[in-house]
């Protein structure tokens, strides 16, 4: 098998010159081996990997089920994507005609999908039973 030393390395990651152990024009050892760069009488140079590393997925259990929704209130919630509104706009005339002692509650939530709102989170934790989220793609 004929691979090119520069087209495996760079499938690695890692840059030719961090493999070789070679000396920068400054004097400066290129692979993070400190003893080297002290016997160098230069500087360090370390190589970092562009791709870098994604921090950590943090994972949150999901809210028990209700038994039933009956005489319960939901908040219905938009973060402003187009359409999400109508969405749950309609949801509210079924609630409306199929179950009418459920209490919707329609908000639009402040920001985008990513970020918090304090204020609504507050409403939500202090008035509604079940949250119905609408967030678009």
């Amino acid at each position: 098998m004929d691979i090119k030393r520069r087209r495996l390395l760079s499938l690695l990651g890692v840059s030719p010159a961090i493999l070789a152990g070679a000396k920068s024009a400054a004097g400066a050892v290129v692979r993070g081996d400190k003893a080297a760069a002290a016997a160098a009488g230069g500087q360090e140079l370390v190589g970092l990997n562009p791709r870098g590393i994604p921090p950590a997925v943090q994972l949150f259990a999901m809210a028990p089920r209700l038994k039933t929704v009956e005489g319960k209130t939901l908040y219905l919630v938009s973060d402003g994507f187009p359409g999400a509104d109508t969405f749950l706009h309609e949801m509210q005339i079924w609630f409306s005609k199929h179950m009418p002692s459920v209490k919707t509650v329609y908000r639009l939530k402040a920001g985008s999908f990513t970020q918090e709102d304090p204020k609504l989170n507050a409403e939500i934790k202090a008035h509604a039973n079940g949250v119905i989220m609408a967030i678009g793609h």
